[in-house]
């Protein structure tokens, strides 16, 4: 039984596609995960999930601790017997969370003291309470603890919390080793931090290749800096990591967002956009984003993307539906958006797949980008 194994197939320039081996499942690269924060992706059914083509999910450590405990999930059975979900789920370590919803914070060597912004208790997270709540959920790849700070920030204070970051590392490493159970069967991934510096995140690099680990995150980025700055980032962030491991950029993005970072190089990525967005009225296209709000749509008889194959679109709901849905507060019309959403981005990683494959991913990435931004 295989923990962990990443294969390049293909490469074209920058960008690989492969696969990541694990024993509940394959997960071709590229691959987008849907996030589950608290155990679901929000609107939809997990079969719905799979059927739309994802290979894995997230679930979050910070919201599933506070609610509804990692211990009372452990003995329910785990993570993926609690949301009915049988393939891989990576966790994050709740850093980001912990760092931007928790009120009364206080961070020191040992982890980040905070308050619950449920119900204001307090609880303290340390690389290797994180460690132990990813091992009750039961993941199958884990999340080194890390230390996130808001930019713009002093070169000081980013290059002091990357240096923490790496300290970190090194302890959810050691935490992760001491359970010989978890770590048989599941893989650790490492984050890289240091900001917008070059050698702040070569030596964050160089820190976590020597510790080692399955994977490597981009960590520290989608935070506000723009794209343009993260893609400044990437052009040298990608070529600073191991070359056969897992590059993994946390919390990305917007679909222009993942074409312009797989071409660059990087394998996996995560965010809520496509399930907040279809929660909020909004559609991604092949032609740009849809507000479903707008009364433009409500006498509009055609699909929401006449390219896409998910069941929404492929089913030939209407946008004249699901804007009536949606003005009127109907739940349905977020969770076939969601769906719509879900879908579409599974589909933009399979095309991105196929084109690195025949090498072709210049010409479709410039056509997709065309298309999206002109719509």
């Amino acid at each position: 039984m295989t923990r962990f194994a990443f294969a390049l197939a293909a490469r074209d320039g920058a960008a690989r596609t492969g696969t990541i081996t694990m024993r509940r499942g394959v997960i071709r690269t590229p691959a987008f995960m849907p996030v589950g924060t608290a155990a679901t992706v929000k609107a939809m059914r997990a079969s719905e999930v799979r059927a739309a083509g994802a290979e894995i999910i997230l679930g979050n450590t910070y919201h599933l601790m506070l609610r509804p405990g990692a211990e009372r999930i452990a003995r329910l059975g785990g993570l993926h017997a609690f949301m009915g979900w049988d393939r891989p789920i990576l966790t994050d370590s709740g850093g980001y969370q912990v760092m931007s919803l928790s009120a009364l914070t206080k961070r020191s060597e040992a982890g980040v003291a905070f308050a619950s912004h449920l119900d204001g208790s307090r609880h303290m997270l340390s690389p290797e309470r994180s460690i132990e709540i990813q091992r009750l959920l039961g993941s199958d790849i884990v999340m080194a603890f890390d230390e996130l700070i808001a930019l713009p920030a002093p070169r000081e204070a980013v290059a002091a919390a990357m240096e923490r970051s790496m300290r970190w590392a090194a302890r959810s490493r050691a935490a992760f080793d001491s359970d010989a159970d978890h770590s048989g069967r599941a893989a650790l991934f490492g984050i890289q931090q240091g900001g917008l510096d070059e050698r702040l995140r070569a030596e964050s690099a160089a820190a976590l290749t020597a510790i080692g680990f399955d994977g490597y995150a981009i960590g520290g980025l989608a935070v506000g800096e723009g794209q343009e700055a993260m893609f400044g980032v990437l052009d040298y962030a990608t070529g600073q990591l191991p070359e056969s491991a897992p590059r993994y950029l946390m919390g990305v993005g917007k679909p222009d967002d993942i074409v312009g970072a797989v071409v660059r190089g990087v394998d996996m990525f995560d965010c809520v956009l496509p399930t907040r967005s279809g929660r909020n009225g909004q559609a991604f296209t092949h032609d740009g984003t849809l507000n479903l709000r707008n009364a433009r749509h409500a006498e509009d008889l055609t699909v929401l993307d006449a390219d896409c194959t998910c069941p929404v679109c492929a089913g030939g709901t209407s946008r004249a539906y699901l804007h009536h849905l949606t003005k009127s507060g109907e739940m349905l019309g977020a969770m076939l958006l969601t769906e719509h959403n879900i879908g579409f981005y599974q589909q933009l990683m399979a095309a991105l797949r196929a084109a690195i494959a025949g090498g072709g991913l210049t010409d479709f990435a410039a056509t997709f980008l065309r298309r999206y931004s002109g719509g």
